[in-house]
């Protein structure tokens, strides 16, 4: 004689299985270990030192006012587009 199966579990088991296979697929596709993660922090890390030492001034002149967090000129308030 067959085993008795209930249907609502069996339905639930089944979107779960296929959910799994999805995220799996996924997880290969997009996902990205902990090296690769850790050498693409590396690449930015050395290309953004490469650009600050090549500045026309140093970053953050504190003796010019109109130099910006960032570096680039600082727009006069009164100036902005509203």
């Amino acid at each position: 004689m067959a085993d008795i199966v209930n249907l609502r579990q069996a339905r639930k088991q089944k979107a779960r299985d296929e959910k799994m296979r999805a995220a799996e697929q996924n997880r290969a596709l997009h996902g990205r270990s902990k090296v690769e993660k850790e050498r693409d922090r590396m690449i930015a890390d050395k290309s953004d030192k490469f650009v600050a030492g090549h500045r026309r001034e140093p970053f953050g002149d504190k003796d010019n006012q109109n130099i910006g967090p960032r570096g680039g000129f600082r727009m006069n308030p009164m100036l902005r587009a509203k």
